[in-house]
């Protein structure tokens, strides 16, 4: 006669108390806390990847180089760039009879998140992507917004902390040194014209 065939065994019941309990407990958390960095990495990989992109179609394919005043530059224009979004907001809620705010919530997000950005410009710096370095410029460049390859992208943190300083240092500079080019085209213009004197007494001798 074949054998009768076992049945499977019941699983053993955990005792809550237990270590094995407590164990499970562990893991369990361990692997929420797991899942939860990993979305939360991707998340943070997305919203760099999505600011990339806008700064790397701010480029001029023609420009070579860009110095700190070209940064500071897109920078700003960055920071307005939910200016249309606002004033959408504005018109809906400035029609009359409208009860209540709409899209409060979005609204207060958006001014948090430009006041932050603007104190981190005005402040230790706003990070963007190194488009001052050129070696660093010619890899933004050919990114393909494959957010694997973000590691390759080196970022640099830029403020507007002594930037007009520094461009009215660098205008004064220039006026000074267009001033000395003028000062010594008028220094060879008088020795000309003192040679031409010595050459006219010269003369003067000569005829007598």
């Amino acid at each position: 006669m074949p054998k009768a065939q076992k049945g499977k065994p019941a699983e053993k019941v955990v005792h809550p108390y237990s270590r094995k309990a407590a164990y499970l407990a562990r893991e369990e958390i361990r692997l929420k806390k797991k899942e939860r960095q990993k979305n939360d990495k991707a998340t943070r990989l997305s919203s760099t990847g999505e600011k990339l992109l806008w700064f790397q179609g701010q480029l001029d394919p023609e420009k070579p180089t860009y110095t700190r005043k070209d940064a500071c530059d897109i920078i700003e224009r960055y920071l307005q760039r939910f200016d249309s979004e606002l004033e959408q907001i504005e018109l809906m809620n400035g029609i009359k009879g409208r009860q209540g705010r709409l899209h409060g919530a979005r609204e207060a997000v958006i001014k948090q998140t430009i006041e932050r950005e603007r104190a981190q410009y005005e402040g230790v710096g706003f990070e963007i992507p190194d488009i001052i370095n050129g070696k660093h410029l010619k890899t933004f460049r050919e990114w393909t917004g494959d957010l694997k390859k973000l590691p390759n992208i080196k970022l640099r943190k830029v403020s507007n902390k002594g930037l007009d300083a520094k461009n009215e240092e660098e205008k004064h500079d220039a006026e000074d040194e267009k001033e000395e080019k003028c000062d010594a085209e008028d220094d060879i213009e008088d020795d000309e014209g003192d040679l031409d004197d010595e050459e006219l007494d010269d003369m003067v001798l000569m005829s007598d």
